[in-house]
């Protein structure tokens, strides 16, 4: 799954360093929509403003677990 986010973020934000433990420092609001909106669509889960945190933007990981957590509800 990992790999699957990684290349769908990259294809939608090609600038975005993906690998960066410092993700959320990179964004702006522009592109934390984007995250928010290609992974809803791609995983038909519902991700809103109130997920979009530091945390959850932290890392590639933290946005996979983001993925998994909607998922298993």
């Amino acid at each position: 799954m990992k790999e699957r986010i990684k290349k769908l973020l990259e294809d939608a934000l090609p600038l975005v360093d993906f690998d960066s433990n410092f993700l959320f420092r990179e964004l702006d609001s522009l592109g934390i929509t984007t995250i928010l909106m290609t992974l809803s669509e791609e995983f038909n889960i519902k991700l809103e403003a109130k997920d979009a945190t530091p945390k959850n933007l932290k890392s590639l990981d933290s946005l996979v677990a983001l993925v998994e957590s909607k998922l298993s509800k």
